[in-house]
């Protein structure tokens, strides 16, 4: 990716790097990038969330030794890679997991234990915010957890005189700055992107709500200020720096760019963030999120409305399903593999399989998958049940059995994704991302069909949401003079090798049989979770 040739020693001593931190659900990454984008070293620490109190909660003293140790680890690879000390940096960012709920009272004591994104018991508080604001709030949003507080009448609300995201949290430790940057922003309450920050009428309509139940309680006051993508978010203090780095290696005064949501930071990481651009990303779950040119005209329970750190509306269609059931199968074809004694390993079943979908029928020659390990809120399932489904006429070869399943991964997708076509949300262009995308052209291609739009696949997201906040604190760093897409289109994705696949018709029409299919099918899946327990 890189745009000149750097003299990586000369960036570290000279300061002309930029530092990501993401805090993810499993691990805590650190990046440090030159001027050219290009990542220099990295460091991580692997944690993992507790279940306290039925409260999903990572202690705050946790997020304090991750960082730390996820801090020395790049330190101690810049020094093993290329012989000199980390003292200094030119600009840094911090990003988490979105959502959630960290309250403070007035003295900026912890109220109570961290509630994360996981935590699923805000239903009444999100139906009557979705239905009295006329706006999607997903249960895990920071202002279902407030109002839901606020329902349950729980004794340390009438204290609380902040509440933040786990990235605003740790920004606020770092720079003394109570901050946010406008996409994780958009994870707490809903943004208007005419002013890129929260939309006066309904944070109005909400304090009426919360009025009536909670006197006193200035809900615009306890929030954090908004900020996009280039703004002014602070410095490292002394007192940060220390934070971050106890040893006192690490000096203070280094730009800190808004904080951002992992959401965002994906976007930055796979250049989606410019109207009618997106991303979709297939693992364990899969989602996909869409750049719109303007707001949708009803409110839909599939979509989630955030917005890009620039504070462009995004629609986020996020399905619990993903890949996790396409492995399985792999699985099981690696284990017959082996049975016959041939050896190859995971890499090559995968190969052989996916190479064996293109062969396949476009349509799937009368087969269903449904890759249901867990519910699916998309279908509105409770539970799951992982079914394959045929009729007496229908072929089933390997070649059909392949195609069925990897379309089995994105049919919950599609339905999603036609919630926002039914919208006239046009599409350009998404960047596809994760496992599946290894074997070359076959997810890829098929996926295309999916979303009938072109589907981009490259090595250049690097070290993901890492990379992403880091490639912000970079563009805060140079002085964030470009518009934010012209700047990721122009200076960081330049060069970039990438793969584009175009929509085969056939396979087009293909697939818009199956998903007929597999809609009516879901009748199947229903009974399935009621007759099997």
């Amino acid at each position: 990716m890189a745009q000149q040739q750097v003299d990586v020693v000369e960036a570290i001593r000279e300061g002309s790097t930029a530092l990501g931190i993401e805090l993810g659900s499993t691990r805590i990454k650190a990046c440090l990038i030159g001027p050219d984008h290009a990542v220099i070293a990295t460091g991580s620490h692997a944690w993992e969330n507790q279940f306290v109190d039925r409260v999903w909660t990572y202690p705050l003293e946790s997020v304090w030794e991750g960082l730390q140790a996820a801090f020395a680890d790049l330190v101690a690879n810049v020094e093993r890679e290329h012989g000199v000390r980390l003292t200094s940096v030119g600009a840094l960012g911090v990003s988490a997991m979105m959502h959630g709920y960290l309250a403070f009272d007035a003295q900026d004591e912890l109220l109570v234990p961290f509630r994360t994104w996981r935590n699923t018991t805000t239903e009444a508080a999100a139906s009557e915010l979705t239905e009295v604001l006329g706006f999607n709030f997903p249960l895990r949003w920071s202002a279902s957890h407030l109002y839901q507080a606020i329902l349950d009448q729980e004794a340390h609300v009438p204290d609380v005189a902040f509440f933040t995201t786990l990235a605003g949290y740790v920004h606020w430790r770092l720079t003394g700055r109570k901050v946010l940057g406008v996409g994780d922003a958009s994870g707490m309450f809903p943004i208007d992107p005419a002013t890129r920050d929260y939309d006066a009428d309904m944070l109005g309509r909400f304090q009426g709500l919360v009025d009536a139940r909670q006197p006193g309680l200035d809900v615009r006051a306890i929030l954090p200020e908004v900020l996009v993508a280039g703004q002014d978010a602070g410095a490292l203090t002394l007192e940060g720096a220390e934070l971050l780095d106890p040893t006192g290696g690490l000096q203070a005064g280094a730009a800190v760019c808004p904080p951002e949501g992992d959401a965002g930071t994906g976007m930055i990481a796979t250049n989606a963030v410019a109207p009618r651009t997106g991303n979709i990303s297939a693992g364990t779950s899969i989602f996909a999120m869409v750049v719109l040119e303007k707001p949708l005209e009803s409110v839909h329970e599939e979509l989630d409305i955030v917005t890009t750190p620039a504070g462009d509306l995004v629609a986020m269609v996020h399905c619990n399903n993903g890949a996790s059931e396409l492995g399985t199968w792999a699985g099981v074809f690696t284990e017959f593999a082996a049975a016959m004694g041939v050896e190859g390993g995971s890499d090559a079943v995968f190969a052989a399989l996916f190479g064996a979908a293109l062969e396949g029928e476009a349509d799937g020659g009368g087969l269903l998958a449904y890759n249901y390990l867990s519910g699916e809120p998309i279908t509105g399932l409770a539970e799951g049940r992982p079914l394959f489904v045929r009729t007496p006429g229908s072929r089933l070869t390997l070649a059909n059995f392949m195609r069925t399943q990897l379309y089995g991964a994105f049919g919950t997708l599609s339905l999603g994704m036609n919630v926002l076509h039914g919208e006239g949300v046009k599409l350009d262009s998404m960047f596809a991302h994760g496992g599946m995308f290894r074997t070359a052209g076959v997810a890829q291609r098929l996926l295309a069909a999916a979303i009938e739009a072109p589907v981009t696949v490259g090595d250049t997201a690097s070290e993901g949401g890492a990379w992403g906040i880091a490639v912000l604190a970079e563009f805060v760093r140079t002085g964030a003079t470009a518009d934010l897409s012209a700047y990721l289109s122009d200076q960081v994705f330049a060069g970039a090798a990438l793969d584009v696949a175009e929509p085969v018709a056939a396979d087009v029409e293909g697939y818009r049989a199956w998903l007929a299919q597999y809609e009516a099918g879901l009748a199947i899946e229903r009974a399935a979770t009621e007759a099997i327990h």
